[in-house]
């Protein structure tokens, strides 16, 4: 029975090798197409009839927790079906292979792909792209009282070889194409934005921080705004908690605010030929240093007792009172300058201003502010349009000429030894100002500041009138000032511009040069007291053709 059994094996051996020699292996299968016990020439036939539109359909590519596809014809992909055939082989004369095919056990055979690599290159870095990711650290932020949390996402990279590889093995898989990622975490993970988001986080939007001010008025921050206050920044792989206290206080002096009083030195009108004093009257202001003590732990405190506390005030008295301006003296000029030439138009604003600042009184101790005292220089204040210098080019701008009046007011209190507090120099050099000690002016940007360094009032008075513009600095005079100019160099040429439009002004340049100013402050007995220089570098102006 034994010896028969294997006789009738070999028989059945023997009869499905001569059916099957030289036809595809049982169980064969290629992009999901079975070709097996065909011939190659059926097989080939088969793949193209069956596979030969795969290359316009799009391929799925994974990797990690992304994912994304591509156009194998776009991609340069086509398939070798004779050698995709011809590598697969037929079928073996080994008889167990023989017997798994039969039993229903197959196998996905690979494709040969033939590639463009002029077209697959661009492919394989786009796809490269779509499934990289920078690692996304986790967010705390406050809005409108309430935590809000941005999950940390992982990162990703892919291995470039590995996904070319692939894309040009596998694309027929019906499974589509994976590819192996290695994970990449991101600094600020889960742990650190549950600490931040349950511990300061809670507790900054658990309730008002509140101030108690005077009168019953009371500064507060409500949750809705503490996120204005309040941030977390990564350090390391932790969210630090970050404290604006500048923001807390403007937040809380938004109504606290009124409950201080804002000093008043005593002003001096001259006019009619006699002397008119309006009194001076003492403030008292908020001690913001001692107020804001501790308050780090109380915008971080979900105890309501720590969010709540007392301001402290401070007595602002007056730095020139009634009984100085009683007896002030402005006999003396301690500090004038002139400039001259204008146009009308910049004449126009150049009275506007002077009118404003004359009379002005500049106590001990007190800074100037030429924007602060004057306030807007709009239309509604009666400036009008006047030439500018824009990036080294004539322009026109309301308010302009107002810088020549600052050159004229910085060197009266240059030369009156006052503190020279901010001043701009302009970009250009203007010949009609001192090399070195000018200075131009820009509402709500650049200023010009000094400040009265002496123990006596100065008073500003200002005349303009026959192209020419005069500040003087009257009051008792302490001590002289001399100029010294270092010269000029480091010249550099100006670069020739093309500009078009009706509003061009043709100009033929100037060259930019550097230069450097001494300031050297005497008593009156002629003792030096200070000696300070200042270097300041023009800019060419360039050479305008219009077109």
């Amino acid at each position: 029975m034994v010896v028969g059994l294997f006789a009738l094996l070999g028989i059945v051996y023997g009869v499905d090798y001569a059916l099957t020699k030289g036809d595809v292996p049982r169980g064969t299968t290629v992009g999901g197409v079975d070709i097996g016990g065909m011939s190659p020439a059926e097989a080939q036939a088969a793949l193209e009839r069956e596979l030969g539109d795969t290359v316009n359909q799009p391929v799925r590519v994974e990797a990690g927790d992304r994912e994304t596809e591509f156009i194998p014809a776009s991609a340069g992909l086509s398939i070798d079906f004779a050698d995709t055939v011809a590598q697969i082989g037929t079928e073996p004369l080994n008889p167990f292979p023989r017997l798994e095919g039969i039993l229903g056990s197959g196998r996905e055979a690979e494709i040969v792909s033939l590639v463009d690599d002029a077209a697959l290159a661009p492919e394989l870095e786009r796809l490269h792209a779509d499934l990289t990711a920078e690692p996304a650290d986790g967010v705390v932020t406050l809005a409108d009282g309430r935590v809000d949390v941005t999950d940390p996402v992982n990162g990703q990279e892919i291995d470039p070889a590995q996904l070319r590889e692939r894309v040009t093995t596998d694309w027929l898989d019906p499974s589509g194409v994976e590819v192996d990622a290695d994970i990449t975490p991101p600094a600020i993970g889960r742990d650190a934005v549950q600490a931040a988001a349950e511990g300061d986080a809670a507790a900054a939007v658990s309730g008002p921080l509140t101030l108690h001010g005077r009168d019953d008025i009371d500064g507060v921050i409500e949750p809705a705004r503490m996120g204005e206050v309040v941030t977390f920044v990564p350090e390391g792989r932790a969210l630090r908690t970050e404290l604006d206290l500048e923001a807390a206080q403007a937040i809380l002096n938004e109504t606290l605010a009124d409950t201080e009083a804002k000093k008043q030195n005593a002003q001096i009108n001259f006019s009619g030929g006699s002397r008119q004093i309006t009194p001076s009257v003492d403030g008292v202001k908020l001690d913001w240093e001692t107020t804001l003590e501790g308050v780090e732990k109380r915008l971080l405190s979900a105890d309501a007792a720590d969010r709540e506390w007392d301001a402290v005030y401070e007595d602002e008295p007056a730095t020139f009172t009634t009984e100085m301006a009683e007896v002030a003296t402005f006999d003396q000029v301690v500090g004038e300058f002139t400039t001259s030439g204008y146009s009308a138009a910049s004449g126009v604003n150049i009275a506007q201003v002077a009118s404003v600042v004359h009379g002005a009184i500049v106590a001990p101790g007190d800074t100037f502010s030429l924007n602060g005292y004057t306030g807007p220089r709009g239309a509604a204040q009666g400036y009008v349009e006047s030439g500018i210098i824009i990036n080294g080019r004539a322009g026109e701008a309301v308010g302009g000429g107002i810088s020549q009046f600052a050159t004229t007011l910085y060197n009266a209190a240059y030369f009156a030894g006052m503190e020279d507090v901010a001043h701009t120099p302009h970009s250009y050099y203007i010949s009609r100002y001192p090399a070195g000690r000018e200075a131009t002016v820009f509402e709500g940007a650049i200023d010009l500041q000094f400040r009265n360094n002496s123990q006596y009032p100065v008073r500003i008075e200002t005349a303009v009138g026959g192209g020419d513009v005069t500040v003087r600095l009257t009051g008792v005079k302490t001590v002289t000032v001399e100029s010294v100019n270092g010269g000029r160099w480091a010249p550099t040429q100006p670069r020739q511009q093309t500009v078009s439009g009706s509003d061009c002004i043709p100009s033929g340049g100037i060259p930019g040069f550097t230069t450097s100013d001494t300031r050297i402050i005497r008593d009156l007995s002629g003792n030096e007291i200070s000696r300070e220089t200042i270097t300041t570098r023009y800019d060419p102006q360039p050479i305008v053709r219009c077109v």
